[in-house]
């Protein structure tokens, strides 16, 4: 897991801008939905200047018999998007004595969506991604250079989980009663991967740091997290700044295509001495060689005596298969329990998101169900696109939208099924990483905006600011493809990989999360968003990461490098130092006195 590479991420870029359905493009002959675009102040927990009526975290202090009328009756308890009304099943549905089994259930629900957020990042949006920078002749640590140390290649599994970060904190910024769910997402995972991750990287495997990647990333890191601590001073952000930060990205991608030009070009000349090299990762099929699935003993047993060409139906249903009864087999007992949570999440996404493989020998062609993809994948991207206003749309009156998208992609899949084969996938095969490029994004947005709503209800019910839950909810979720992949890293042999996409990936985070979201809240007449923050916890996380941040600038260099335990559990002990006070923050143990 060059200058072309700036195109790939733009276009990223530009494609979250129009899942959060911001652009401001409309379909033709098709009514806009009621958006609310005007909205250019994002507020923390007690702004109200959006909406009339009173806050919605009010309602805990009704009567239980009035919370339901509560809910419906003030529009600050709208949600905004998403196919579930949260705050309606809570105090509507069920009654108030069965309030445990409601936050049970959407907990539960919670940790579900989190774990779709990773599979579809990890198995089909970095795949796709992959494929469509080889096919446009890109390396892949141009393509996503800013995840990892650019002398060591980039995983894709990194990338993925950085999408996630992005996807969320875009659909926070889309609603002010939510933006403090990013602010406190965004500061509080630089925060976590700055101290937890790396200080548990440096206590599984001590090693030695890149020094220069290590000192570019993390001036870059404080660059971002001053910009962002001015902007929260003044309270506003410009159409100016906004691009600033956009442009800050691109000139850290054109520092980091520079340096590894120049060091690979020193140590060709013999300038530059060649630093502790670490084995490359294998890939996953090198990974099925040497567990023998492939090849030897243990994978005879599943080859056929005579080869003979497979039947669409057997291709279908292998395809379409989650699970690897091999891979089963090898697997000890809590990773087949967490398959079994994952195995419908596959499932669902096997059939609505094609992948192309270009690692393998067919591409990863599997001609019945890429013709079944041709149907699906634009349905669910209708149907998902602003929770369905698109799809459930009757043309006239008469034909849904949903409707036309099936008819036409039944005929294309048809085409497509009676002009290819099984056995070779055709020239446009490429055209399908695209597709599953654009389906997985409506996943992830999807599941982002179901994540932001139902953590803006558990805000509701427990009395929580926007900023505390997105500090440790959100930003722990969204740091757990971070923390695993890198740990793991460590303990097989390349924590100087691992401890490099700690610094670099997070940079991507907080330069696109901030600048595109505030970016997409600007209209014509408002080119400029105003960032209030609602209390004391804003100004100690941003002081925190700074702090963290200076103190690893510090510390690194005086150790020459040289990372152990005693400054993994440095930085760990600062965590859970900064947590303590930040709870104590949110629960006014620790306040600032009027005067």
């Amino acid at each position: 897991m060059g200058s072309a590479g700036v195109l790939s991420l733009a276009g990223v870029l530009s494609l979250a801008g129009v899942l959060a359905g911001d652009s401001g493009v409309q379909p033709a002959g098709i009514p806009p939905p009621p958006l609310d675009l005007g909205h250019t102040v994002l507020p923390g927990k007690d702004a109200l200047s959006h909406s009339q009526g009173p806050d919605c975290r009010e309602v805990r202090k009704q009567n239980s018999s009035e919370w339901c009328r509560f809910v419906r009756s003030s529009p600050d308890c709208r949600l905004e998007g998403g196919f579930l009304d949260y705050l309606d099943g809570v105090f509507c549905v069920f009654p108030p004595r069965l309030l445990p089994l409601a936050v049970t259930l959407y907990a539960l629900w919670l940790l579900y969506l989190f774990i779709i957020l990773g599979v579809t990042a990890e198995k089909f949006f970095c795949p796709n991604l992959s494929a469509i920078s080889t096919n446009l002749k890109l390396s892949h640590n141009v393509a996503v250079f800013s995840l990892t140390c650019p002398l060591h290649g980039v995983t894709f599994l990194a990338f993925g989980n950085g999408a996630p970060d992005v996807f969320s904190a875009v659909v926070a910024f889309s609603d002010p009663r939510t933006a403090g769910l990013a602010i406190g997402a965004i500061f509080g995972a630089g925060v976590f991967v700055t101290t937890v991750v790396a200080g548990g990287i440096a206590l599984v495997k001590p090693f030695t740091a890149a020094s220069r990647p290590f000192l570019r990333d993390v001036i870059f890191y404080m660059v971002a997290v001053f910009l962002t601590f001015m902007v929260l001073y003044f309270g506003r952000i410009t159409l100016g700044e906004a691009l600033g930060y956009l442009g800050l990205y691109i000139f850290y991608v054109f520092t980091v295509v520079l340096c590894t030009w120049l060091h690979r070009r020193q140590r060709q000349e013999g300038l530059a001495p060649p630093g502790p090299r670490e084995p490359e990762v294998p890939t996953d099929a090198e990974e099925q060689e040497s567990s023998g699935t492939n090849s030897g003993d243990y994978g005879e047993e599943y080859r056929p005596l005579l080869p003979s060409p497979e039947t669409s139906l057997h291709i279908l249903t292998t395809a379409l298969s989650p699970l690897d009864y091999r891979k089963w087999r090898r697997k000890p007992w809590y990773w087949r329990f967490f398959k079994v949570f994952r195995m419908p999440v596959e499932l669902v996404l096997l059939l609505t998101v094609p992948v192309v493989d270009p690692d393998k020998e067919d591409l990863n062609w599997k001609r019945p169900l890429n013709c079944l993809h041709i149907l699906t994948s634009p349905l669910l991207c209708i149907l998902t696109l602003k929770s369905g206003t698109y799809g459930l749309y009757q043309i006239h009156g008469v034909f849904p939208v949903w409707g036309l998208v099936i008819l036409a992609g039944f005929v294309l899949a048809f085409i497509t099924y009676i002009t290819t084969s099984n056995e070779e996938p055709p020239k446009y095969h490429c055209m399908f990483a695209f597709l599953g490029f654009l389906a997985s994004a409506m996943w992830i947005n999807a599941a982002a905006t179901e994540l932001v709503n139902i953590l803006r209800t558990l805000g509701i019910i427990f009395q929580l600011s926007n900023t505390v839950l997105g500090l440790t909810l959100l930003a722990w979720g969204n740091s757990v493809g971070d923390t695993f992949s890198d740990l793991t890293m460590a303990r097989q042999g390349y924590p100087r990989m691992a401890f490099s996409a700690c610094f670099g990936g997070i940079i991507f985070n907080i330069l696109v999360g901030v600048g595109l979201g505030c970016l997409l809240q600007m209209t014509s007449s408002q080119p400029v968003v105003k960032l209030e923050p609602d209390s004391l916890l804003v100004w100690i996380l941003a002081g925190a990461l700074g702090l963290s941040l200076v103190f690893s600038f510090v510390s690194v260099p005086a150790q020459c490098f040289q990372l152990g335990k005693a400054y993994g559990i440095c930085l760990i002990l600062y965590y859970l130092a900064f947590l303590c006070v930040a709870l104590l923050t949110e629960f006014r143990v620790i306040h600032l006195s009027t005067i």
